[in-house]
């Protein structure tokens, strides 16, 4: 299940040439990362109130061409590998058509006992659709 997130570029998100810093593509996959999961039907809070806590193991960024102050970017986030105790997850940042950066996000199950596999129902939400 696709989903989106979008904001406008913020001048504090830019050096002094106008382009976006490489960090705040993070920020916002990790934006965009709410739509999804409550896009699968799991909205962060319920899942972490449940005693669930995906944590980021490993993220990766290839970028194509820079945002700049006055874009406004779109993520679209979509799922691309469901594990027995992870989930990567492929954002797309765009400037309207154009392809700024593909950040992929690896989570893990985390719970009290620490890294586990899914519950059932989450995997059942996480590779339906």
């Amino acid at each position: 299940m696709p989903a989106q997130w979008s904001s406008p570029v913020r001048y504090v998100e830019c050096d002094q040439q106008g382009v976006v810093f490489n960090a705040h593509y993070l920020t916002w996959a990790d934006e965009a990362s709410n739509a999804w999961w409550t896009s699968h039907g799991l909205p962060w809070d319920e899942l972490v109130a449940s005693g669930v806590d995906p944590v980021v193991k490993a993220s990766s960024l290839e970028w194509s061409s820079s945002a700049r102050f006055g874009d406004t970017v779109t993520v679209d986030a979509e799922t691309e590998k469901v594990g027995f105790t992870s989930v990567t997850v492929r954002f797309t940042v765009r400037v309207g058509e154009r392809l700024c950066c593909v950040v992929r996000t690896t989570y893990v199950c985390i719970t009290e006992a620490g890294k586990a596999p899914w519950p059932d129902e989450v995997r059942a939400r996480l590779t339906a659709g």
